[in-house]
């Protein structure tokens, strides 16, 4: 971490050496010794850091790193301390301008004096942190820990051991994976199969792999076989070795100390050639093993088989693409009913058995572990050892993050999920860290996630490259090593959901502790230590302004705040002066102070779902400001002064949810062409005619476009300049009013890559041009009141997966024809007044996972529903008495060809008897899951 601290203070170094040369004069020298300083010590960082890592690092190998990353803040807070002093400022003409032209360039006088005399204390500094580190020869300290590598190694691997705490009998929720496993091993092709075991640390992989590999039966089936765990670091040719020496069960096969290995593979490749063979690797952390290890494996077409875990997706897939026959097994979580039994087994020594009054802190403790099973079992253990009565529970429960760092059975849990952070490359680690910041079970959208990573400096450009773009590969690098968990909301146009693990929240939060890279406040918690660059809030701020001053924090969130206290909001505006990150989301806040101007360096500001009602006009003082973020404020117009902002790639704005005669957006503020790097306008309204949206031409790089109020008039003239928005990603576009037309018919060159469209008010036909839309991947229709069937126009989009139909169409009858759709997942029809009909061919919408319907005239079932295989769930809303009457035979054997649905939802729907009839379907054989919301029985 505190490499990643340095490369940005070095970069920053060299941009004011370059930009500040003239200001800063004499000062230049001094800067540039600084610099060389760091670069000096950065060439120690990652190698001390790795170490200090580790268990058995020296403390003093610690500390210097600790020191180096308080070093390195100290400069940058001198660095944009002086920006903040120096930046350009405007003066007009007048006597009284002239006076603060001068009070101007004082100021700037001043801040240079003292730059020049910090730069000077913290050369002293960085040259004696330099001296200890030379004290500490840390060459001699690698060299030891070469010789040492044996107690390295099993220092490693000693949490792969935690696996054995569950025994085979006590394994729930794997039968059917274990079964399939086997019989894959023993049967099927004769050509060599490769198996992977993907997922997060702790889901169960190595416990699966163990089991099968020492079935008797699978072990007599194959002429030799080897497990090997790899973990991290590995060794490749003493791994070769081990190899060698387990799975040559003659002399035919060996491995010199002297042998290279390319030799080695040679060898074992030759030797395997007539061998049915069985190897496991466990615990595969990066493609470079498999690329090595596969040359020692041939395809001999003997029914060899190999299986290796993995936590990345990537080595994963990688290892399994070789023949049609490789397979990859995502191991998922095991249910909350599975994971109870498991709970019960190693906490009370049976399934059942647990007393009353443990039963409700039992639930919770096992939803904290989030069907991971090494952790239920490591948390379960514990628990049998304590008192069975609630106070003792409830420690545990109350004390998680401790009892991970002090407790030796959770300690080697934490050490498998510190295994999987010690591997990120520096510029993740970061990344993961931040999901610290948020509340527990807090999910946030990745584009969020990527605005404050770049605010924060964590993204690194990459030529040819949006910073949003390399956020995104690294939040991917973060999914694929099954570190972040992702869901998809049905909200429209909707970023996926990003979340960690329960237990990899309570790692990150030790870690957070240890770099100082957020102070977390809570009622429970007002103890502020120094040196912390971000502050995480919890509830009310009262008292928390007493400890926090001169703090050197950069950002500041607040979550679930009941009262903003005025004392907190003068020290959060008077001592923070160098934020990045303003989070006010969900807060009370009702007034956003004109103090807001001093935030020099601020690049995000969150004011989402507060009831700030007017931005001051010192905004336009936020030179640095990257995204704005007003959505579901009382905020109707923006000051002029935002035009200021050339920075700004984000504005958002408007309601969350919103109906037909209520679409707010912003009054869109002359001359907004001139930022001209924005990316997202949302909401935007264009009431006053062409002109409003004729700035929208200057701003080529949108990639989301938001507007509403549209008349026929200006929609054509927007038409215009959607054509020149070569890099568009989502656009929403709304009428006026719901008599107004939509004319968009004019755009002949549609945006490419365009995958989100949204269209309100009515339209004469659907514009043709969707049909080229072949990036498009959701759909939303409102009121477009169209007066025939014009699916076909959207019914070959290659990769549509989301339909809305709002009032789309005033037909009676939707039909969805065979091969129309084909990868479409969700489907939503609602409030279509005059239909009565529904009908769905076979071979139509094949991939339909989610069906609702809205539609009061509807009286029955859609028409061809059986063939839609992929269904899982069906939601009814405010339907009419007989289309319940149609849903008679579909909850009996009549309906067997739609077994596989799994959840039913009614929502205002009329039952003569709503627990009779709800009973049927529960007992029926193709509904498994039956929910029900606010039935109205007759």
């Amino acid at each position: 971490m505190a490499e990643t601290v340095v490369s940005p203070v070095i970069d920053r170094l060299v941009q004011l050496l370059v930009e500040e040369a003239k200001l800063l004069k004499g000062v230049n020298k001094d800067v540039q010794s600084l610099k060389d300083e760091l670069e000096s010590i950065k060439c120690f960082l990652k190698d001390a850091e790795a170490r200090s890592e580790k268990e058995h690092t020296n403390d003093g190998v610690k500390t210097w790193v600790k020191q180096v990353r308080d070093e390195a803040n100290r400069i940058e807070d001198v660095i944009d301390e002086y920006l903040r002093h120096v930046s350009p400022r405007r003066h007009r003409s007048g006597f009284l301008n002239f006076l603060k032209k001068i009070g101007s360039l004082l100021e700037r006088l001043k801040a240079r004096h003292i730059i020049v005399s910090e730069v000077k204390d913290i050369k002293t500094s960085l040259r004696e942190i330099q001296e200890r580190s030379e004290r500490y020869d840390f060459q001699r300290h690698s060299s030891e820990e070469v010789s040492g590598s044996k107690r390295s190694c099993s220092e490693q691997c000693e949490p792969r051991l935690v696996s054995h705490l569950i025994e085979e009998d006590e394994v729930v929720g794997i039968d059917s994976i274990r079964n399939d496993l086997k019989r894959k091993l023993v049967k099927g092709a004769s050509a060599r199969m490769v198996i992977s075991l993907v997922g997060t640390g702790g889901i169960g992989k190595t416990t699966l792999a163990r089991i099968v590999y020492d079935d008797e039966l699978v072990k007599q089936h194959f002429n030799c076989y080897a497990w090997i765990t790899v973990s991290q670091p590995y060794d490749i040719k003493k791994v070769l070795k081990k190899f060698t020496k387990q799975i040559c069960i003659d002399s035919e096969c060996t491995m010199g100390e002297t042998d290279t290995i390319e030799e080695s593979v040679s060898s074992l490749r030759q030797y395997l050639k007539t061998k049915r063979y069985v190897v496991v690797f466990d615990d595969i952390w990066d493609i470079k093993f498999w690329d090595v290890m596969k040359h020692a494996l041939p395809k001999n077409d003997k029914g060899s088989r190999i299986i290796i875990t993995t936590r990345n997706d990537t080595v994963a897939a990688v290892a399994c693409q070789e023949t049609w026959c490789d397979h990859v097994h995502k191991l998922q979580p095991l249910s909350d009913e599975m994971a109870r039994d498991l709970f019960y087994i190693k906490a009370f020594r049976s399934e059942t058995q647990c007393p009353k009054e443990l039963e409700d802190l039992s639930l919770r403790l096992v939803r904290k572990c989030q069907g991971l099973p090494l952790v239920i079992t490591a948390i379960a253990c514990l628990l049998s050892t304590k008192e069975k009565i609630i106070l003792e529970w409830q420690k545990v429960l109350d004390n998680m993050s401790s009892e991970f760092e002090d407790n030796v059975q959770l300690k080697r849990i934490s050490n498998i999920i510190f295994l999987s952070y010690n591997d990120l490359p520096y510029h993740l680690k970061s990344c993961l860290l931040y999901f610290g910041i948020f509340p527990e079970d807090h999910s946030v959208a990745e584009s969020t996630l990527f605005k404050m990573w770049i605010a924060e400096g964590f993204v690194k450009p990459k030529k040819d490259m949006r910073l949003e773009d390399v956020a995104k590969e690294y939040l991917e690098e973060l999914i694929n090593r099954n570190l972040v968990q992702v869901s998809h909301s049905e909200c429209r146009g909707s970023d996926r959901l990003c979340k960690v693990h329960d237990m990899m929240r309570e790692v990150i939060l030790l870690k957070i502790e240890e770099l100082g890279f957020c102070q977390m406040l809570d009622e429970k918690n007002l103890r502020f230590r120094s040196k912390y660059r971000r502050l995480s809030i919890r509830g009310s701020t009262e008292n928390v302004q007493e400890i926090v001053k001169d703090s050197g924090v950069r950002s500041v969130f607040i979550f679930d705040a009941s009262k903003l206290t005025e004392r907190f909001m003068v020290t959060l505006f008077e001592s923070f002066k160098l934020l990045r990150v303003l989070y006010f989301k969900n807060t009370l806040l009702d007034c956003l102070p004109k103090e807001v101007g001093n935030f020099f360096h601020l690049k995000y500001l969150c004011l989402r779902n507060t009831k700030v009602k007017m931005l001051p006009k010192s905004v336009g003082k936020l030179q640095k400001l990257q995204t704005l973020d007003l959505v579901n404020t009382l905020v109707c117009e923006l000051p002029c002064e935002i035009n200021d902002l050339r920075c700004m790639r984000h504005i958002l704005t408007g309601p969350n949810h919103r109906s037909f005669k209520t679409v707010p957006g912003m009054k869109l503020p002359k001359g907004i062409g001139c930022l001209e790097d924005l990316q997202t306008l949302c909401s935007v309204e264009a009431h006053e005619g062409p002109g409003a949206v004729n700035e929208l031409e200057k701003l080529r790089e949108l990639r989301m476009l938001s507007i509403s109020k549209l008349t026929t008039e200006t929609g054509k003239a927007l038409c215009a300049f959607i054509e020149k928005m070569n890099y568009l990603e989502a656009l929403e576009l709304s009428s006026v009013s719901e008599d107004e037309i939509l004319d968009l018919e004019c755009v002949s060159s549609p945006p490419y890559l365009l995958r989100f469209l949204s269209l309100r008010g009515p339209l004469q036909k659907l514009p043709c041009w969707i049909s080229m839309l072949h990036n498009l991947v959701e759909i939303w229709l409102f009121h477009t009141k169209l007066l025939d069937d014009q699916l076909r126009i959207l019914r070959s989009l290659p990769n549509l997966q989301k339909l809305y139909l709002y009032h789309a169409y005033e037909t009676e009858k939707l039909h969805f024809k065979e091969g129309g759709f084909q990868k479409l997942k969700f489907l939503n029809i609602r409030d279509h007044d005059r239909l009565k009909e529904v009908q769905i061919d076979r071979g139509a919408l094949p991939c339909l996972q989610t069906l609702g319907m809205w539609a009061g005239l509807l009286k029955e079932v859609p028409s061809g529903i059986q063939h839609l295989t992929s269904l899982k769930t069906l939601r009814f809303f405010d339907l009419p008495e007989e289309f319940v009457s149609s849903l008679e035979p579909f909850g009996g054997q009549d309906y067997w060809k739609v077994r596989h649905v799994t959840s039913v939802t009614f929502w205002k729907t009329i039952f003569g008897d709503p627990d009779v009839f709800l009973g049927k379907l529960r007992e029926s054989d193709p509904i498994n899951i039956c929910c029900k919301r606010h039935l109205k029985p007759v």
